[in-house]
């Protein structure tokens, strides 16, 4: 017979990774919206994405950080409730919150990417501009010589 209270901690668990579950799929809208943003260069929306996310990942923080603890007893209980389907279930839970950051990654990896690739565009394009206004300022030099006081010829003639 497994005790109440072990029974309690595992139902604790189960709504905490399910409310950990809610905002890792909101959190992977927000990844897929920060990822589309950053390969439109599209900034205004990317910085409107990464403060929702923040704001998402306080939340998922805060919960995990009051998770913890009911984990650790769990694990210490392991002997108890390793073979009960209800335990079995978490686990899985905890398996698919686990896949679910990892998607999570990706998309930031794939963002990065992106947003490094934008970052080495405008390097070029701020880089070949300065080429451009050197070259055009040599020309000038070249065409349209300063005027100078009058020389020896303008005097005489």
């Amino acid at each position: 017979m497994i005790p109440p209270e072990v029974l309690q901690l595992m139902a604790q668990y189960r709504a905490g990774l399910e409310a950990e579950m809610v905002l890792l799929h909101r959190l992977e809208h927000l990844a897929d919206q920060q990822r589309t943003a950053s390969h439109d260069a599209d900034f205004h929306l990317l910085n409107v994405v990464t403060d929702d996310r923040d704001r998402m990942m306080a939340n998922l923080v805060r919960i995990e950080h009051e998770l913890k603890p009911v984990r650790l007893m769990l694990l210490d209980r392991h002997a108890e409730v390793g073979e009960l389907p209800e335990f079995k279930e978490l686990i899985d839970l905890h398996r698919d919150a686990a896949a679910l950051v990892t998607e999570i990654v990706g998309y930031d990896s794939d963002s990065l990417g992106a947003l490094q690739e934008a970052d080495l565009a405008r390097r070029f394009a701020a880089r070949s501009l300065e080429q451009g206004e050197n070259t055009l300022a040599a020309y000038r030099r070249v065409v349209s010589p300063p005027l100078t006081a009058a020389t020896l010829v303008n005097r005489k003639g």
